[in-house]
């Protein structure tokens, strides 16, 4: 049986990871800041599979997917204990978006490395951040390859189940490392953000 999903977030990526997901057969969960109820037409163009509920019963389920805006990472504390929880990070650093796109000071961490401290004993994985959704909503499947998806994190179980997660939606995931090394490469204004590759 599929492990559930909880995405705390409702933008742009969020709902559509969610609908990748909801088709390949997981229980995913949309959440906001709000309630369910503000969802409730959200959810219903994302296709069978894909429910609404408040953010602290998304982060109750099996896997939680961060997407939400970098300055609302203070509320995740009290969500949940979430020591163990297996966590994708999709967040950005960004403090605005159009047309400048400002980034937070991280010092000498990562943007993961910094989420990290917000949800203490959780093991995360940094993916589903680098490509804008109007790429990732298209069919991952591109002439005779996937396309690619970056992950990296500190935990070989979370990594090797995130990339199963991948690979079931129909993407190809690339493994970077750790969340100090390939977090830094991924994470907006790295290296690799932004980067469309097809794996053959």
């Amino acid at each position: 049986m599929k492990k559930t999903i909880g995405i705390i977030g409702a933008g742009m990526i969020a709902k559509t990871i969610a609908a990748h997901l909801g088709k390949a057969g997981y229980s995913v969960t949309l959440s906001n800041s709000r309630d369910a109820e503000s969802l409730k037409d959200v959810v219903a163009t994302l296709g069978e599979g894909v429910k609404a509920a408040t953010a602290v019963e998304a982060a109750k389920l099996d896997i939680v997917m961060l997407a939400l805006p970098w300055k609302s990472l203070a509320a995740l504390p009290s969500m949940t204990d979430w020591k163990g929880k297996h966590v994708i990070d999709a967040t950005n650093h960004f403090l605005t978006y159009q047309p400048d796109f400002k980034l937070a000071d991280l010092g000498d961490k990562t943007s993961s490395e910094i989420v990290q401290s917000y949800i203490d004993g959780a093991k995360i994985v940094k993916t589903f951040n680098t490509l804008s959704y109007k790429i990732v909503e298209k069919d991952p499947h591109e002439g005779n390859g996937r396309r690619v998806l970056f992950l990296s994190g500190d935990y070989a179980d979370v990594k090797n189940e995130s990339m199963e997660i991948i690979k079931s939606i129909g993407f190809a995931p690339i493994d970077l490392g750790s969340l100090a090394t390939g977090g830094r490469l991924q994470q907006a204004g790295g290296n690799l953000a932004g980067i469309n590759l097809i794996q053959i």
